[in-house]
């Protein structure tokens, strides 16, 4: 590698610039969090995604490069556990190519399988692997040719990152290396509590910002809600924020169940807007059914705008609330347990004040974005000089 100029790091220290390649989907939300933070800290940040960008969060930085392979999409809407998904590998020499051409310090796959797969089998280190959720809940257990490449993918990192807990436990079935929890906060001058516009005093809002999907328990809120609305006095409204292939079921059920004047399905709005709808809430609730659900990010800015949280004892959702004191967690798949829980706060609004204070108090304890970029940071610097001491 050619010679660095120098820079100074938050204590003032001197150290070397880092190149920085992202392994992922440059679509998501979470890569596009981490890719803008971290170029601010690196010399310069390169994606590879097997997508096509679809947004225009890169454009103006300079030091962002991004290589993007378009495949066929269809390949990804196969069954579960199908070996054609595997067909991503034909843009292994794409990367390789693409790694002699950026030269990074580091590589850093985002997910287990696919994108980990294709950096471990660049050979290329140090390496690093983020596991996101179903990489490590679901994959593995489809067959055995896929927790095979788990296995071995893990086996080529040099660091392996979780950002949580349950997840980090979960990876060890598949590697005897340590995996570092790196929690995935929110930017809490973002989210924060606002006084919405015009907002009804005296309605109750109780909302989510989950996928329309089977994982998250549209269905169990929407009947914990109906089992509320009709033990309370007060005046309740549901909003659920997101979209996907269980919109028409779940408005079907709300007729069933007589509350579809009461559910309002906002679809999927932008990320800018969120904070905003958040603010609009009295109660965020996620009841989760499936433990692939890792970390609950709209959980932690639902906190940091001091709303109080009801969500289900899956996955890492429990990892980010404290019971009783920031939230309720609830056993998954109860709705008349989420439903006591939704009363307990409806009828105590001091109790939710409460709860919401202290939950943006733990939010800028475990979970402050800048606190978290820099961790990330520290690991990816300590990292580098382990591997020039090793030579």
């Amino acid at each position: 590698m050619g010679s660095k100029s120098k820079k100074s790091d938050e204590s003032g220290k001197r150290i070397e610039p880092m190149k920085i390649l992202l392994l992922g989907d440059l679509n998501s939300i979470h890569l596009i969090k981490w890719v803008l933070a971290l170029q601010t800290k690196a010399k310069e940040i390169a994606v590879f995604s097997l997508a096509t960008i679809e947004h225009t969060h890169f454009d103006n930085i300079e030091n962002i490069t991004i290589k993007s392979v378009s495949l066929n999409n269809s390949i990804f809407r196969t069954g579960e556990g199908s070996i054609k998904k595997l067909s991503y590998l034909n843009a292994l020499p794409q990367l390789k190519t693409f790694i002699q051409t950026f030269n990074p310090d580091i590589l850093h796959a985002h997910y287990a399988s696919s994108y980990g797969l294709l950096g471990a089998l660049t050979k290329f280190n140090p390496f690093v692997i983020s596991v996101w959720g179903s990489d490590i809940f679901d994959f593995p257990n489809k067959n055995f040719i896929f927790k095979q490449i788990v296995k071995y993918t893990l086996e080529q990192a040099d660091l392996i990152l979780s950002t949580s807990k349950v997840m980090a436990v979960e990876t060890k079935k598949h590697t005897d290396k340590d995996v570092i929890v790196t929690p995935f906060g929110v930017d809490m001058d973002v989210f924060k509590k606002t006084t919405p516009v015009e907002t009804n005093q005296e309605v109750i809002n109780i909302g989510t910002v989950k996928a329309l999907e089977p994982k998250y328990g549209i269905d169990t809120l929407i009947e914990a809600f109906a089992i509320a609305d009709n033990r309370v006095q007060a005046n309740l409204t549901l909003q659920i924020v997101g979209s996907g292939g269980l919109l028409e079921e779940l408005m079907l059920l709300c007729t069933q169940l007589n509350i579809e004047n009461k559910v309002h399905f906002l679809g999927k709005l932008d990320n800018s807007q969120i904070p905003g709808k958040l603010n609009e809430f009295q109660i965020y609730v996620a009841l989760s059914k499936w433990d692939s659900e890792s970390f609950g990010v709209a959980i932690v800015e639902a906190q940091s705008c001091e709303v109080p949280v009801i969500v289900s004892d899956k996955g890492g959702l429990p990892e980010v609330v404290s019971q009783d004191e920031t939230g309720l967690i609830v056993p998954a798949n109860d709705s008349e347990s989420a439903a006591k829980a939704m009363i307990k706060l409806i009828e105590n609004p001091a109790l939710r004040s409460q709860m919401g204070k202290s939950g943006r108090l733990r939010v800028k304890k475990h979970f402050d974005w800048d606190k978290n970029v820099a961790h990330m940071h520290q690991i990816y610097k300590d990292l580098l000089a382990s591997f020039k001491k090793a030579k």
